[in-house]
């Protein structure tokens, strides 16, 4: 059993440093706790996933998980790495640095190729896949990208560099209240988001956006708070509707 506090590995800090490029100003101010901050316990999901903060304060396994800031991969030639840290909250960092094959990390390994979705910046593609993604601004420094081939969305934030993931379910939701589309098929089918979302535009997903981040705020938006959805796919269909009896 690991003894607790204790300080990072250097292979941790190289890898949680990975998805924390220093040319950042937001992801700057993470890699600056790394060097202050000591691992004082293990998270609440299992092997690979442990607290920073400072020595002698007490993990907090008890509060809602702060969302994720930062996440990438590192592949070896034996095995694959996923790096992910969270919010700091209460002046604790949840970092989890997990094996595909669930081996600890080792201090030596031959390395192919890292990625990680922090370093993107508008008009590149995805960092993971190479393929192209949609960019939907927001405000003036602000802007959703869609990733289908990743089946990923995240937002850039121009002011502080940083590349916020989002969840899917929860911002497909507020699509959906958006637009008022109640069919199962369509509303319950978050993973189907990618396979469709060209057939939203961009005021909607927008529109969405602003939603989703009033009930659970990653960012300021230079925005309304209040914003008026653009006409959903129901109100679309009513028109071509209307229009085919005018001509009937």
């Amino acid at each position: 059993m690991a003894a607790y506090p204790r300080v990072l590995r250097d292979k941790e800090r190289d890898l949680l440093e990975s998805v924390l490029p220093g040319d950042r100003p937001g992801y700057a101010a993470y890699r600056e706790h790394l060097g202050i901050l000591q691992v004082i316990g293990a998270g609440r999901r299992g092997e690979g996933n442990f607290l920073l903060g400072e020595a002698g304060s007490i993990p907090d396994l008890n509060s809602l998980l702060p969302p994720v800031i930062a996440y990438g991969i590192v592949e070896t030639t034996r095995d694959r790495f996923t790096v992910t840290v969270r919010e700091i909250a209460g002046g604790q960092i949840d970092v989890e640095i997990v094996s595909l094959h669930g081996e600890p990390i080792p201090d030596h390994f031959e390395e192919k190729r890292r990625w990680t979705y922090s370093t993107w910046r508008p008009g590149e593609p995805s960092p993971a896949t190479g393929l192209p993604v949609r960019e939907v601004r927001l405000d003036s420094v602000r802007t959703l990208i869609v990733a289908p081939a990743d089946r990923r969305l995240w937002l850039y934030d121009a002011e502080t560099g940083m590349n916020l993931p989002l969840p899917v379910t929860g911002y497909h939701n507020e699509l959906m209240l958006l637009l008022g589309i109640r069919d199962p098929k369509v509303a319950l089918r978050a993973d189907r988001f990618f396979e469709q979302h060209e057939g939203y535009p961009d005021a909607d997903l927008r529109s969405a956006f602003i939603s989703y981040n009033t009930v659970r705020r990653r960012v300021s938006l230079d925005v309304p708070s209040q914003v008026q959805p653009s006409r959903g796919f129901r109100d679309r269909l009513a028109e071509l509707f209307q229009r085919g009896k005018s001509h009937g």
